[in-house]
């Protein structure tokens, strides 16, 4: 790769070694026809994954791997891999292999189809295939942050999701922010678009997250991004009057 790419493919991912190698070929495939750059987020995994990574990024120059010292969380391993990228448009997905990312493109021809003031492109997951009460946590949870954000959003959990970096930047940062981005970035007057996509069986291994984590501390969460919504004011969109002339390409410009 000689340039910086158009697109920055994250995938946060803690104890997954066994999804590695398939997730990441799949995403070479998904892929192939754009200008990409493969971020892995390793959120302080204790398992094979370091090593699954190292291997898996041999011969692959457009993969790279960010590793945090401990845990963070997903929002955070999301957020570092934001952070490193190069592209002006982020795709992330799960790293268990639920998510396909045979719908990357069409999730960015969503955003590209939306114009300039479209900010996000979030999947829908359609035939989910989590058990049934996990399921039933989900759909409590999506019907109670609807009805309290009114972010005309099915399924944010859904990791699958393109949007624009500078979007994202401009987001406030927390844990589990993942989970309410469609109604931050309405906040920040943009507009979210959605595309169904098909949800499959993890490849390997167990999630890494409970009930606590997402009822309990997901109704703290909840209350905070709605006083966060609440406390928005309008954009005062600030205009520089009289700008600096910029200083001739010859001009030695010191301190």
């Amino acid at each position: 790769m000689t340039g910086a790419p158009n697109l920055s493919v994250v995938v946060p991912v803690k104890n997954e070694a066994g999804n590695i190698a398939p997730l990441v070929a799949e995403i070479e495939a998904a892929c192939a026809p754009l200008s990409f750059e493969l971020i892995y987020v390793d959120d302080g995994s204790t398992d094979g994954t370091p090593d699954a990574l190292a291997a898996a990024r041999a011969g692959r120059p457009w993969m790279r791997v960010v590793r945090h010292a401990r845990g963070g969380g997903q929002s955070a391993a999301v957020r570092s891999g934001v952070l490193a990228a190069r592209a002006p448009i982020i795709a992330t997905l799960d790293g268990d292999g639920q998510n396909d990312p045979a719908f990357i493109p069409a999730l960015l021809a969503a955003l590209e189809a939306g114009g300039e003031r479209a900010g996000l492109a979030q999947g829908q997951r359609r035939g989910r295939k989590d058990g049934r009460f996990k399921m039933l946590q989900s759909r409590i949870a999506n019907g109670v942050r609807g009805r309290i954000l009114k972010d005309a959003t099915r399924d944010t959990g859904c990791g699958l999701k393109v949007f624009r970096r500078a979007v994202y930047l401009r987001l406030p940062y927390f844990d589990a922010l993942h989970r309410f981005m469609p109604a931050l970035v309405v906040r920040e007057g943009f507009l979210v678009v959605h595309h169904d996509v098909i949800d499959r069986p993890r490849l390997t291994g167990v999630s890494n997250y409970g009930l606590f984590d997402r009822l309990w501390v997901g109704l703290l969460d909840l209350a905070g991004v709605w006083w966060l919504i609440r406390r928005k004011r309008a954009d005062p969109q600030p205009q520089e009057l009289f700008a600096p002339a910029a200083a001739p390409a010859d001009q030695d410009v010191g301190c």
